[in-house]
């Protein structure tokens, strides 16, 4: 706690620049199209399964609308890292790699039918992979953050938060948006949407998407750029309203795209030579690549990259029964993506040097949700609900043939039944008692089949039940400030680590337990001087057992595996600030901020990390791995303070055009992306963006020139040490972000 202390003392000066609170925006009904919290004062959520005044939730919720995701630079889904800072996105060559994580919570696992600590929804719809998310955001209304377990609403695959992205729904009155951006160093993009009536009782919406950026590394093997992407996005809705008592919603989606990977090298030791062969020096292997931390060279002669597609849809009923409100939802899901690894990440013609991995994820996805709701100005409210989802992933994967061979297929099937029950009593005036549980049972089984050694054939399947509560006390001083007082519980099913390595010793071991965890807040939700601030506090405390997470596997040649298992306790601890401060009209500035003590508080036998030295803290014991012990240690990827500040000045230049001045400062602490290993550890870094234009008064349309990264502050959000690959020399490997060097552009927005 000493080290939360002086953070909060060194963080003091920043937070008092903004007066605190929630980046947020409002949804005032999908017939509206949606309103900006400033013209209601009100931020419409859906965070407890009912639609409710955020303030009035007594949850930790940010709330993220288009406006601040196009100040921010944000544009896919990684990028919403930049606005909340309690979210950790690590991107990796995939998009299935990739680890989200929330207050220093996440998965580190590569294998299939894991499922994540924070779940992704669309639409209260979950995405069955993760990866599925990484790409462009779609026809946005609003983004919430649910920070901390959600396990007792949401299942299994929230116990350490969740973010539900809410599209744009169907609208009285004809409506069209047409959003374009284009970038100095070669982006275009562009998103359409149009709602409107299709008779008395029918509505739709029509959206899609397109985005292409080359990328910001070169391959000097082939002169190509790569660490790039394209998508294509589309989303239909049609929303039947028979009567004033029901309504059907029907959603159908489409998602097609590529990304290309460049690694580029950053460190590389003087002795280093690939795969320790003589004669492969950097010089050899990546002719032209000069290696230091500016570098944005390559030299792959393997072209890696992914291509992704899925589709899906659902059906979503409304229904009035008497006073009660009944609700069902209906989806299917299908996704797949193949990747392509050039794995020693050179061009050299040596055997070593045309080493690749390809490979297939694919997942279907099925689910049913039944929620009766009571009336929701009652003193006494509540939500039941039922539950189903089965899901199934097929992993095939090949790698070799020189060195890591791998040969293998494998499939993982899960099918969940779950009841839940949330409800609120307020037993006095202005106290609100709320009580929540969840009773879930899971059935998984898999097969494995190896053609590379250790060949061979398994299958296995195991159950589990188990139960998830949530209670909260919440007060009212007045309707616009109330405190409050939660406990909850989160949990995270067991599973099996279907990877390269899996042999009869993985599977006579069983599924690995379940993570399970319990947390505490206390928060503070305020509105003042005529709801011209808002100012929302959160201290929270949060411990997890049986942490599901990554290890690493070395096998007899030398080359390590990822493997998942149990690795002890973590403690995650903190506090939450988001504010708003609206003077008037003209000028808005909001803040988010995060002071994180996230630390391993039982981790005896971790791997240590490639070139550790006992005097690191590495020990070898006869006959087993060398390891570590990290109980006492920070967590990964947990940055101990982060924030996020924006400011929006709109002055009249006209009757009838207001010009836009729009500025936005992330700052984010130092980190380590793997335990104390040096060549992963990320100093701490600032990011600015700056955006100037002119829109219309009332805002049908809007053109702004902007430039991210104001300053070039190169940062890198990922980093691999790579020592392994290059005869137990330095050699380290990074990702470069979207905007590790500074660029300029033009956005343009219509709205009729």
């Amino acid at each position: 706690m000493m080290k939360l202390r002086n953070t909060v003392g060194r963080a003091a000066l920043a937070i008092g620049l903004t007066i605190a609170a929630q980046p947020a925006m409002a949804q005032s009904s999908p017939a509206a199209g949606g309103a900006d919290a400033s013209d209601t004062g009100e931020i419409i959520v859906t965070a407890q399964k009912r639609a409710e005044n955020v303030q009035q939730v007594p949850l930790a919720v940010s709330v993220l609308s288009p406006s601040q995701l196009q100040a921010a630079g944000v544009r896919q889904f990684q990028d919403l890292t930049k606005l909340s800072p309690s979210l950790t996105i690590r991107p990796a060559e995939h998009p299935v790699n990739a680890n989200v994580s929330l207050r220093g919570v996440g998965t580190f696992a590569f294998g299939i039918g894991v499922e994540p600590s924070v779940a992704v929804l669309v639409d209260e719809v979950p995405l069955a992979f993760q990866a599925r998310a990484f790409t462009d955001l779609p026809d946005v209304e609003r983004i919430e953050v649910l920070r901390g377990p959600q396990s007792t609403l949401y299942g299994k695959s929230a116990s350490a938060g969740l973010i539900n992205i809410i599209t744009r729904g169907p609208t009285d009155t004809f409506n069209i948006r047409v959003n374009g951006t284009g970038t100095t160093d070669g982006e275009v993009g562009a998103n359409f949407s149009a709602s409107g009536p299709l008779g008395e009782t029918l509505g739709y919406v029509l959206s899609g998407s397109y985005s292409k950026w080359d990328g910001n590394v070169r391959n000097l093997f082939n002169n190509q750029k790569v660490n790039g992407n394209q998508t294509f996005n589309t989303r239909a809705k049609l929303r039947w309203e028979p009567s004033d008592t029901a309504s059907l919603t029907l959603t159908a989606n489409y998602l097609k795209g590529d990304t290309t990977v460049g690694r580029p090298f950053v460190r590389m030791g003087a002795n280093a030579l690939l795969r320790g062969t003589a004669g492969l020096t950097p010089a050899v292997t990546l002719p032209g690549v000069v290696i230091n931390e500016d570098n944005q060279t390559i030299s792959n002669n393997f072209p890696a990259s992914t291509s992704y597609s899925g589709w899906g849809g659902n059906l979503r009923g409304e229904f009035e029964l008497g006073n009660h409100s009944l609700v069902s939802i209906t989806s299917y899901d299908k996704f797949r993506l193949d990747d392509f690894l050039d794995q020693d990440d050179t061009s050299s013609t040596a055997a070593v040097g045309a080493n690749i991995q390809v490979g297939a994820f694919k997942s279907k996805l099925f689910t049913q949700e039944f929620r009766l709701l009571s009336p929701g100005d009652q003193p006494f409210r509540y939500t039941l609900g039922a539950y189903y989802a089965s899901v199934r992933f097929d992993r095939p994967f090949l790698r070799g043939p020189a060195f890591s061979l791998a040969d293998w297929t494998a499939y993982s099937k899960s099918d969940q039944i779950a009841g839940f029950v949330q409800a609120d009593w307020e037993f006095m005036p202005n106290a609100t008692l709320t009580g929540g549980a969840r009773l879930q049972n899971e059935k998984i089984r898999y097969a494995f089949t190896s053609r590379a050694a250790p060949v061979g054939t398994w299958s296995g399947n195991a159950s589990d039940t188990a139960a998830t509560w949530r209670a909260s006390l919440k007060y009212e001083f007045s309707p616009t400030v109330n405190v409050f007082g939660t406990v909850s519980t989160g949990y995270k099913g067991q599973t099996y680590d279907l990877t390269t390595g899996f042999n009869n010793n993985r599977a006579a071991a069983g599924p690995i337990k379940p993570e399970k965890s319990r947390d505490i807040e206390v928060g503070i939700r305020s509105q003042l001087f005529d709801r011209k601030v808002t100012l929302n506090v959160t201290l929270f405390d949060t411990a997890y057992r049986n942490l599901q997470a990554q290890t690493i596997e070395t096998l007899a040649d030398g080359t390590a595996n990822f493997r998942l298992t149990n690795v002890g306790k973590l403690s995650t601890k903190g506090v939450e600030i988001d504010t708003l401060v609206r003077p008037n009209d003209t000028f808005s500035i909001n803040g988010s901020f995060a002071i994180l003590d996230a630390t391993y508080t039982d981790f005896p036998v971790a791997p240590c990390f490639p070139l550790q030295t006992a005097a690191q803290g590495c020990t070898t014991v006869a006959g087993q791995p060398s390891r570590q012990n990290l109980t006492g240690e920070r967590a990964v990827q947990a940055p101990e303070f982060k924030f996020s500040i924006g400011a929006e000045f709109t002055p009249s230049l006209t009757d009838t055009l207001r010009g836009v001045v729009q500025a936005n400062w992330q700052h984010t602490s130092s980190v380590f992306y793997v335990a104390r290993d040096p060549e992963t550890f990320q100093p701490a870094y600032s990011i600015v963006n700056l955006g100037l234009g002119v829109r219309d008064e009332d805002r049908k349309w809007e053109v702004t020139a902007f430039v991210n990264n104001l300053f070039d502050q190169e940062y890198f959000p990922s980093l691999a040490n790579s020592a392994g690959n290059w005869g137990n020399n330095q050699a380290t490997q990074v990702l470069l972000p979207r905007d590790f060097r500074r660029y300029g552009g033009i956005r343009f927005n219509l709205n009729y």
